[in-house]
């Protein structure tokens, strides 16, 4: 494509000067340098100002509000409730509730900081040339005053709303992740001293479900039982099962050694703990001539008739007894709690 056929309005000024030389009157590459600075409402109008300043300390205190019910939910909601949530469907509540308030949150805080910057912060561009990488004196000098600069144009000293909530707002979030400590362990209580047993409770089979008579357990046998009115359906059978959990042997009277074993069985029919107390594993094999119960998990081994004492394996004491006895419809019942907590040791049991 030849010069002809540019069209002309497309071609740069020129002047022909002496001898044909050509000479161009503007540089094409010339620095067209920054816009002139256009003022926000912000800057010129202090009623507007105001009004940022109280949109960010909003958003600072949504985000206290939020935290607060981040930790709200997590004590008082129950991990098994579900609620409906379109287009979701059917989903935790604890889950959606920790999600939307915790996000929330987050989003205030930010959200907040991105318009007290945008709003209230200084908004002057600055050109700086490329320097060396490491600094000169006299940069470092200038950092530090561009530094204090900035800390007055943010006029975080003088906005002491917007200061006060953000301080609030960063305070309080962490807190979301301290109660999450909650999961690590039980909390200081007496959940794991105490079982369903209690009083007047009969003892159901656990393979026919019906409350066992004196009748139901010959001399040698092994039975499990349960407490009744614990039903397999129920949704926390299994963290009740796993301190509930009962073991019925009948021993001739006269071959039980230990005095309160006697005591607190009937006519021969002993209750122990099926729990472990080694690791928690459940107890299945009893040995009839030596009355020996055996964890299978770990070899621990109880002799079940005195006081289930511990005679061989890892095991740290005896299994707890539960002291039974029979209702007015001839049924075993329970005459109480275990004597002392079920299964292995727990850092709070003294």
């Amino acid at each position: 494509m030849s010069s002809q056929d540019i069209p002309e309005e497309n071609l740069p000024a020129q002047d022909t000067e002496a001898h044909g030389s050509v000479a161009v009157k503007e540089d094409p590459f010339a620095d067209p340098g920054l816009p002139e600075h256009e003022h926000r409402i912000q800057d010129i109008d202090d009623r507007a100002a105001k009004r940022s300043e109280r949109v960010v300390a909003f958003l600072f205190t949504l985000s206290m509000l939020a935290t607060i019910g981040f930790i709200a939910s997590y004590v008082t909601l129950d991990v098994d409730k579900s609620v409906y949530i379109f287009p979701l469907g059917h989903i935790s509540a604890l889950n959606f509730a920790l999600g939307t308030t915790l996000g929330v949150a987050l989003f205030c805080i930010g959200a907040g900081a991105v318009h007290w910057a945008r709003t209230l912060m200084s908004d002057v561009e600055v050109a700086q040339e490329r320097h060396a990488i490491e600094a000169e004196p006299e940069v470092k000098a200038k950092v530090l005053q561009d530094f204090a600069d900035g800390a007055r144009e943010s006029q975080f000293g003088r906005r002491k709303l917007i200061r006060n909530t953000l301080f609030g707002a960063l305070a309080m979030v962490p807190l979301s992740g301290v109660v999450l400590l909650r999961d690590l362990g039980p909390l200081p209580e007496k959940k794991l001293r105490t079982t369903s047993w209690k009083k007047g409770l009969k003892l159901v089979n656990m393979n026919t479900n019906e409350p066992l008579r004196p009748s139901d357990i010959p001399v040698g046998s092994l039975t499990f039982a349960k407490p009744e009115g614990l039903e397999e359906h129920d949704h926390d059978f299994q963290t009740n099962i796993a301190k509930d959990a009962l073991m019925l042997v009948r021993i001739q009277p006269e071959n039980i050694k230990d005095k309160r074993e006697l005591e607190w069985s009937h006519e021969g029919i002993v209750a122990y703990s099926k729990i472990c107390t080694h690791v928690g594993c459940p107890i299945s094999l009893y040995e009839q001539q030596t009355h020996h119960a055996l964890c299978p998990c770990h070899q621990s081994t109880f002799d079940l008739s005195d006081g289930a004492r511990v005679i061989f394996g890892p095991a740290g004491h005896a299994l707890p007894q539960l002291r039974i006895g029979i209702d007015d419809e001839g049924h075993l019942a329970a005459l109480g709690d275990f004597d002392e907590p079920v299964g292995p040791a727990f850092w709070e049991r003294g």
